[in-house]
């Protein structure tokens, strides 16, 4: 049986626990510290997840609080807007939701951001709990407080910093995924280990395998190490005043994609594809050696991650990197690998550079393509 917990600190106090289990059976207990019998409970999900889950999660909830209700949305990024979160609104004034209350992210990232930020904000602040269903939200969007929705197409440009109560973690729910779901969350694993932890990042390599296969036990020691990477950083930097920008690695090509391909990419498959530019413009800086960029380059290769999209113009992309919410003072701040392990900030990116590793990529294709 499965069962880790990790605290996360802020000022050397407590701020919530990340349980990391392979059932939901010890839910109902973790929320008993929040006097639940007292409560309303408001489920907040997606129709595809709902499919699986919200009937065990419903009968747990059921049993052990004052009431329970269920929201449920349309999957998808294009839901990620202030329009749902005004129809969760309603639904909570409708049935009398107060400060006492609590809210149930049930899901994968859309989910968990939305219901954080409505948390938030409805009534000046409601308490809400993650209980992440996807690989991306396990290990990565569900940590940390950062909520928000898209604003039009400009991605999570309204949101706020808002803990949650409590992570729940289910390995169990992996195995529900899609080849594409469970590979795209990878991107932010990966991610991890470039950024913060060399050893972590040698382990996915060399049990590539282990977890195309998901297993089991390779599963637990993924997701804990990503949370504990994750943790770490949070802890340190929790408003992203410094080193929490790390974790935007691979995010300002990432999202520009993101956003030109109408959300058509998953967000792990945009990411990938813009930390493999993003290692590139360190190996060009000689950051990290040739060698070390094809390893990067074969990982995200390994789990079919797609390449940049033929259709799109690279001075397009470049184009709306000026948009990116970290943009400072009119400067992109630019997440970099000083070394395979280790990440940086750069404000000296200039538009010339990112247009020369679109170009080194496309010959590099070519050269492949020759061979």
């Amino acid at each position: 049986m499965v069962q880790k917990r990790l605290e996360v600190k802020q000022d050397e106090k407590k701020v919530y626990d990340i349980v990391i289990k392979d059932t939901f059976q010890g839910l109902t207990e973790e929320l008993e510290a929040f006097d639940i019998e007292k409560k309303r409970l408001c489920i907040v999900t997606e129709r595809n997840v709902s499919s699986y889950y919200l009937n065990e999660i419903h009968e747990l909830l059921n049993e052990a609080c004052r009431q329970v209700d269920i929201f449920i949305f349309q999957e998808g990024e294009a839901s990620k807007n202030l329009d749902t979160v005004s129809q969760l609104y309603r639904y909570l004034i409708q049935h009398k939701y107060d400060r006492k209350d609590m809210l149930i992210a049930l899901g994968g990232g859309v989910v968990g951001d939305l219901t954080g930020f409505t948390a938030a904000t409805y009534l000046r602040g409601i308490d809400f709990v993650q209980v992440p269903t996807s690989l991306l939200s396990q290990v990565d969007s569900s940590i940390g407080g950062k909520t928000g929705v898209d604003f039009q197409s400009y991605k999570n440009m309204v949101g706020a910093f808002y803990m949650p109560k409590l992570v729940y973690i289910n390995i169990n729910t992996l195995k529900t995924l899609s080849e594409r779901e469970f590979h795209s969350g990878l991107g932010e694993v990966i991610k991890h280990g470039l950024i913060q932890d060399r050893k972590y990042y040698e382990w996915v390599k060399a049990n590539r395998e282990a977890i195309a296969a998901r297993n089991p036990e390779a599963m637990a020691v993924m997701v804990e190490g990503s949370c504990r990477i994750k943790r770490a950083v949070v802890e340190e930097d929790p408003k992203e005043q410094g080193i929490r920008a790390f974790l935007n690695f691979g995010h300002t090509f990432g999202h520009s994609i993101e956003k030109l391909m109408d959300f058509r990419l998953t967000h792990g498959e945009c990411v990938g594809i813009g930390c493999i530019l993003a290692a590139d413009m360190s190996r060009r800086r000689n950051y990290i050696s040739q060698e070390e960029y094809e390893d990067i380059v074969n990982i995200f290769k390994y789990f079919d991650f797609p390449e940049i999209p033929q259709e799109l113009d690279s001075r397009d992309i470049v184009r709306e990197t000026r948009h990116d919410k970290k943009m400072e003072h009119g400067a992109i701040k630019f997440i970099l690998l000083r070394a395979v392990g280790e990440a940086d900030i750069y404000k000296d990116v200039t538009e010339e550079e990112m247009l020369s590793v679109f170009r080194s990529r496309n010959e590099e294709k070519e050269a492949g393509g020759r061979a």
